[in-house]
């Protein structure tokens, strides 16, 4: 027997434990876990240490005592799926500690309502901020949702709501395995108005839509689907040219984008829906900008974009450092706005402008120079089909450059 042994429990309590569970509690001198857990073993007379406020500092008592006492330690389900497995194994050594699971909630919640999880996505919100659930949602059929107090399940309908994000079956599972046990079945509208609900409970989402297909991997979005400042309809990246310039910052899935003057915010959006588990950041000084930006965020169901209302480079003093940044516009500011961002990218990040008319482009030519840096530059002209009676005929858009250079390490400026 190893050290410390990690048992996951369900609400059934000790009916539920394996021989093996019960041998391991009752050879141990320490036993630890929350207040629920340790209820069940009111006979044990040994050292008790209990999970409430600072988890960390338990942790590293049990560390402590491991030296020379056999520990338990009592989790819920699982405990290295979403549980404080991890957390003890990194305190003692995982070559000290011996697990034994207990079913998942998420396991279970499937198993209530007879519908099979191979194909499922499980996000956790416990503890975790909701922004980010709706865009990670465009590309999910299936999703299970591990709650909290906070992101509980009326509250995250109530979420989904307010980005039009209905078209969901839900099932709330509670109190898995105990005696009060209940699973309930809603439409996101009904489950936004339910507030009788056990903290204790997973959230399971599927999609009504039986054909339903996710969106394609790189956005493919007309004008036509962004508000636009009026009159200037020109106003928005076009959509050939967004696509190239969002392959030149170089996107992970959880990267940080700053886009400034982010315009109807197209860019920061669809970077955001590439970087699902990152964030975008739409820079825009125009009131009016600033508020089609919101309208878009909500239209184009993207909740992990934050609009900055602000004057670059100045705004840009409290923003994460980026890992990608595109430049769309900068008020006469480029330089300084060019020199900042490359002394904020992260090293190896990639900084993309984009500059229609030739002031712009020999500004930020020049920039590069000045901070001895030479840009990958492309030159694009696109023309789009468009019907002339029973012909057809090219209509030719604003010849755009497109300027990339990724951050050397080191450097600064």
């Amino acid at each position: 027997m190893k050290a410390v042994t990690v048992i996951g429990m369900g609400d059934e309590g000790c009916p539920g434990l394996s021989s093996i569970a019960v041998n391991a509690v009752a050879k141990a001198q320490v036993l630890a876990g929350g207040e629920r857990h340790l209820d069940f073993f009111p006979q044990f007379s040994g050292e008790k240490i209990v999970f409430k406020g600072n988890i960390l500092k338990a942790t590293e008592r049990i560390a402590e005592l491991a030296a020379e006492h056999t520990v338990c330690v009592l989790a819920s389900g699982d405990p290295l799926f979403f549980g404080i497995g991890n957390l003890i194994g990194n305190k003692v050594g995982m070559e000290h500690v011996d697990f034994i699971p207990a079913p998942s909630s998420i396991q279970q919640a499937f198993a209530r309502i007879g519908i099979k999880w191979d194909d499922a996505e499980i996000l956790s919100l416990h503890g975790r901020p909701i922004e980010g659930l709706i865009t990670k949602l465009q590309s999910l059929r299936k999703v299970a949702l591990l709650t909290d107090e906070v992101n509980h399940p009326q509250a995250i309908a109530s979420y989904l709501k307010s980005f039009g994000e209905s078209d969901w079956t839900a099932y709330v599972c509670e109190n898995l395995g105990g005696k009060e046990e209940r699973i309930r079945r809603y439409d996101i509208d009904l489950l936004s108005e339910e507030e009788s609900i056990s903290p204790l409970n997973v959230l399971i989402l599927i999609r009504k839509q039986i054909d339903w297909k996710p969106p394609s991997i790189v956005p493919n979005v007309s004008e036509e689907s962004y508000a636009k400042r009026i009159p200037k309809k020109g106003l928005i990246t076009k959509k050939e040219v967004r696509i190239l310039s969002i392959v030149f910052l170089d996107l992970r899935n959880d990267s940080v984008v700053w886009d400034i003057g982010a315009g109807s915010g197209s860019i920061a959006i669809e970077a955001a829906q590439i970087a699902k588990n990152g964030k975008s950041y739409a820079i825009e000084v125009d009131p009016e900008g600033i508020e089609i930006c919101r309208q878009n965020i909500l239209s184009q169901r993207t909740d992990n974009v934050e609009v900055i209302a602000g004057l670059a480079p100045d705004i840009l003093e409290n923003l994460p450092n980026p890992d990608s940044v595109f430049v769309g516009g900068s008020k006469g500011n480029l330089y300084e706005i060019i020199r900042v961002s490359l002394n904020r990218l992260t090293n190896g990040g990639s900084l993309v402008i984009n500059a229609v008319t030739l002031d712009n482009v020999a500004e930020a030519y020049q920039s590069f120079k000045k901070l001895g840096m030479m840009p990958e530059v492309t030159l694009l002209n696109i023309s789009r089909g468009q019907p002339l009676a029973d012909y057809l005929r090219y209509e030719a858009l604003n010849p755009i450059h497109i300027f990339k250079v990724v951050k050397p390490e080191g450097f600064s400026a």
